[in-house]
């Protein structure tokens, strides 16, 4: 076959082929003209830097803002929202921020649960991310799935977030708006509304005394006046602002300061508020190890406040001796114990110590200091350079403060 002729195996070409093939040429030469004219690129290390940083997002100074740059990809604003208050609405313009897309620091590992938009899950996720809530950043969970630490987004100051449904966040919250601020109570610093969720923001804290007096096994009494004296007059502000505390006990208290010097009531979830100068309770509400008689005993009413103070009287033996008065592996046992109101008292502690203590830990509930009168004892004005001499003998092995097994609610024992 004569693949030179046309019409045997190859078409002839057409004018619209002749006119493509002259032009070719011509844009090539164009083309290369432009390639030509484009002066080379430089790969140097400045540069390279150059170019990095033109292509890097503009951030802020400080920790918390490189934080926020390296994990937030897209934020939206919304509208203001309205807190509401115990009885009094007030009005609070509150940026709210919402990730639409989070990038992880570790491609398997986060640090927080996903808040969505922007509420947490309804039940514990393993899988963590950071996530914005306001002006805040929550990370990691501190407990459950309703507690997270927080960063503030500009200042980086910690805090902790717990996380409320939104139908019942003012009722749990109650005992906060009505009372004054004390400086031996938590306070809450922020509120923000989601759709499902409330987040109410407080400051961080540094450990509870549960677990303080766990470490050291128990206090010296210089040091338990001190931090004893700040539970009591939290628990006086309460009574005299008409709330009954009802579960009160050591992992309730917990350090403003790193020295573990300052202590203020972690939370008042749990108080009852009181209509009038009555303070009669009939709900079987608290910690078994720091029960009163008068709850086991009864099944009617009993003083609230009377009930308190017992559980004080709990709380300061816990951080002398380093043990509960009363104490038993198996329920019926203890609650026969805390009925007796028999305990013994170590001959360590000095006589105004032992005082105070069988003061509060009576039988008889009209017989118990007040928690106001508690503030009054001797004890707290003792020079304990002179009278705590004897202090430090060798304790048995069993005088120590036991887990969470004691920690337990009553409401399983009673249902």
């Amino acid at each position: 076959m004569d693949l030179g002729k046309p019409g045997v195996g190859r078409a002839p070409p057409s004018r619209l082929h002749r006119e493509a093939a002259a032009a070719a040429p011509d844009a090539a030469l164009r083309l290369g003209a432009r390639r030509r004219s484009r002066p080379p690129r430089r790969h140097t290390k400045a540069a390279a830097a150059g170019r990095a940083r033109d292509r890097a997002p503009r951030q802020g100074s400080g920790a918390a803002s490189r934080l926020v740059f390296s994990i937030l990809m897209n934020i939206q604003r919304s509208t203001p929202i309205t807190i509401a208050r115990y009885g009094r609405p007030r009005n609070k313009t509150q940026d709210f921020e919402e990730l639409s897309s989070i990038r992880s620091i570790e491609p398997s590992q986060s640090f927080s649960p996903n808040l969505g938009s922007p509420s947490p899950p309804e039940t514990p996720n393993l899988s963590h991310c950071v996530s914005c809530i306001g002006k805040y950043l929550l990370l990691e969970p501190l407990e459950g799935d309703h507690v997270f630490r927080a960063v503030h987004l500009h200042s980086g100051e910690e805090l902790v977030c717990k996380v409320f449904d939104i139908g019942c966040y003012q009722e749990l919250l109650a005992p906060c708006f009505c009372l004054p601020a004390h400086k031996n109570i938590n306070q809450i610093t922020e509120i923000i509304l989601g759709e499902t969720k409330a987040y109410v923001f407080f400051e961080r804290s540094y450990g509870d005394m549960h677990s303080f007096v766990r470490t050291c096994k128990k206090l010296k009494e210089e040091e338990a006046a001190k931090l004893f004296y700040q539970i009591a007059s939290a628990v006086a502000h309460c009574h005299d602002g008409g709330l009954v505390l009802r579960d009160l006990k050591l992992r309730k208290f917990i350090f403003k300061d790193e020295e573990r010097t300052r202590v203020k009531l972690e939370s008042l979830e749990d108080a009852y508020i009181l209509r009038g100068n009555d303070d009669s309770l009939s709900d079987k509400h608290g910690c078994p190890a720091y029960v009163s008689p008068e709850i086991l005993n009864t099944n009617g009413s009993y003083s609230g406040k009377a009930a308190d103070v017992w559980s004080l009287g709990v709380m300061l033996y816990t951080m002398l001796v380093g043990r509960y008065p009363f104490h038993d592996i198996e329920p019926s046992s203890l609650f026969s114990k805390i009925r007796r109101g028999q305990f013994n008292i170590p001959e360590t502690l000095s006589p105004k110590a032992k005082c105070l203590i069988r003061s509060i830990l009576r039988r008889e509930p009209s017989e118990r200091l007040t928690s106001q009168e508690i503030l009054d004892h001797p004890w707290f004005s003792t020079d304990f350079n002179v009278s705590n001499s004897g202090y430090g003998a060798k304790e048995v092995s069993d005088q120590l403060v036991p887990d969470v097994n004691m920690e337990e609610d009553l409401d399983p024992f009673f249902n």
